[in-house]
């Protein structure tokens, strides 16, 4: 529920997590109450990228940095149709957005779009309180909500767990699209739209890859009707364990060898086709400064990540499974996450974090080219 009013930076507003703790500042963006879970993104910069990312549906987003909005907001650096995030958590928000691209300010957007937000809180305490306790439920309330302070406690506790929470087909493509190839046509893919971000399916088309993007819902008989080359699948939020359907779909792509590439989710629904389990992180991966080292080169590379998910593969071993022979080729750095996983027997790989840089380092941009280098193997 929110409300708009120009006078959201006087307004008092609190965050109440579920452990019970709460944190006191002012009114960010729209006013009134919205619930998720508190998570917490490390990125210095890219907040529009990150809002506008699918993958945060129902999540209320810690900005670690201390002064967001220094950019304002543009019409150019939307991942997708709308702002995704539930609510947004900042320090120290800037009063006068300064970029030549700016169209209006960060607060406006988030006004706009109704996202309830905060300001003025002490984020680095916040982000040590989930590093230590994990991420968890939580509720911004502003505006008339604050008033009935002695039940916030008990709604935001009567939210539903991200673990077992199925969001994929909350954020996808009703509708099927085409992203023309930038210059000659070379390939053709079909990429399975569960949370994708619109720099994806660019990445691609900048390499002559015509990308038809399909719903979270398409069949095999949906995927080959645009006659393949290679086949994607994409980022998304939610727990993997929910997501029966785009396992089934990715088993029956693996089943007919079509060249296949996953990110983050896809990474995910990968694991689980090969018949590796899911779990839930303590806090995740949130930002764009994450160290994954990628075992196949022995080259160590800043990422993108957003992910509160991981597959369960182990590290030290080639492993056998029904698709063949298949090991983790990337792994994190910082805490030994599977980053990645690839099948030696047949052409089909992915990466736990984002390579379409949308905010972020190129480090990872060479994974789009590997993707074309199995289509064109397959091809010859």
């Amino acid at each position: 529920m929110t409300t708009s009013t120009r006078g959201a930076a006087k307004t008092p507003a609190v965050l109440v997590l579920e452990d019970g703790r709460t944190f006191r500042g002012r009114a960010y963006g729209a006013v009134g109450e919205t619930f998720g879970e508190a998570v917490f993104s490390t990125g210095m910069t890219g907040y529009q990228e990150t809002l506008t990312d699918p993958s945060y549906d129902r999540q209320i987003v810690v900005a670690t940095a201390p002064q967001i909005g220094n950019t304002g907001w543009n019409d150019e650096d939307d991942e997708s149709g709308r702002i995704w995030v539930s609510g947004y958590v900042v320090r120290d928000p800037a009063r006068v957005p300064s970029n030549w691209r700016a169209k209006r300010s960060l607060d406006d957007e988030l006004e706009r779009q109704g996202v309830v937000g905060i300001s003025g809180i002490d984020t680095r305490a916040l982000t040590r309180h989930l590093r230590e306790r994990g991420s968890m439920r939580a509720g911004i309330f502003s505006g008339e909500s604050v008033a009935a302070e002695p039940e916030l406690l008990a709604r935001v506790q009567a939210q539903p767990h991200m673990k077992g929470a199925s969001l994929y087909e909350e954020v996808a493509t009703k509708e099927a699209y085409v992203v023309p190839a930038v210059g000659e046509k070379k390939f053709t893919v079909a990429a399975v739209d569960l949370g994708i971000k619109g720099m994806t399916p660019h990445r691609m088309a900048e390499r002559g890859i015509e990308v038809h993007v399909l719903p979270a819902t398409a069949t095999a008989d949906d995927i080959y009707a645009v006659n393949p080359d290679g086949v994607f699948f994409s980022n998304g939020p939610g727990d993997p364990a929910t997501a029966d359907g785009p396992v089934a779909l990715m088993t029956a792509v693996l089943e007919r060898r079509t060249p296949l590439f996953g990110i983050c989710f896809g990474n995910q629904i990968l694991g689980r086709a090969l018949g590796f389990g899911t779990y839930k992180l303590k806090y995740g991966h949130r930002g764009i400064n994450q160290p994954v080292q990628d075992r196949t080169t022995g080259k160590v590379e800043v990422t993108a990540h957003n992910h509160g998910f991981a597959v369960d593969a182990p590290l030290d071993r080639v492993s056998d499974t029904k698709f063949g022979r298949a090991e983790v080729s990337h792994v994190c750095l910082n805490d030994d996450v599977v980053e990645g996983l690839q099948l030696l027997d047949q052409p089909a790989f992915s990466v736990q974090y984002h390579p379409e840089a949308a905010a972020g380092p190129h480090d990872a941009a060479y994974l789009f080219d590997r993707f074309v280098s199995l289509m064109e193997g397959q091809r010859a």
